[in-house]
């Protein structure tokens, strides 16, 4: 298991693994969360993706590995599997993390957890003090997560793609200092 910071060549594959991993949005969010463009565009403009590698799969999947299809795809480098990834753009003192996915085979086995830790300590590394995340507040679920791992709720926002949501929809903010 490993965690490194993608390159253009995995815009494909995250895509693949966020796509797959945000499908629980299905009820408000119409297609797709991201593109392979999307992904690459963001890494253009100064955001990172860093991706967990080898986390093996839930009990009753062992043995399993990538085929080309879906999201245990290869990417050329480290151990191949994608696992999870999240998103990180830092702005002097604050940092942002979103799209924090991972592989719905891999999940409830810490790599949420392990790829946060990453993100946090990367934008510390580059002087940030505070961390923000955006939450749709139609996922109920994801703020006792956040709350558990010492973010706080804040202001709230537009929904970025009013137009790609099936039901009306806003951000909420959390924050969490470094």
């Amino acid at each position: 298991m490993s965690i490194r910071t993608a390159e253009a060549h995995d815009a494909a594959a995250l895509a693949r693994l966020i796509n797959a991993a945000f499908v629980v949005e299905a009820f408000f969010k119409i297609g797709d969360r991201t593109s392979a463009d999307e992904v690459a565009a963001l890494m253009k403009a100064g955001g990172e993706f860093l991706v967990l590698e080898g986390l093996p799969r839930q009990s009753g999947e062992a043995g399993k590995t990538g085929t080309g299809t879906g999201t245990g795809t290869g990417t050329g480098t480290g151990t191949g599997t994608l696992t999870g990834c999240v998103y990180l753009k830092c702005r002097g003192e604050r940092a942002y993390f979103g799209m924090l996915s991972i592989d719905p085979t891999r999940q409830r086995q810490g790599a949420g957890r392990l790829l946060v830790d990453a993100v946090e300590s990367r934008a510390r590394e580059r002087g940030c003090r505070f961390m923000d995340l955006h939450i749709v507040n139609l996922r109920e679920e994801l703020i006792p997560y956040y709350r558990r791992l010492g973010y706080a709720e804040g202001q709230t926002l537009p929904f970025s793609e009013p137009s790609r949501a099936s039901k009306p929809c806003f951000f909420i903010v959390m924050t969490k200092s470094l």
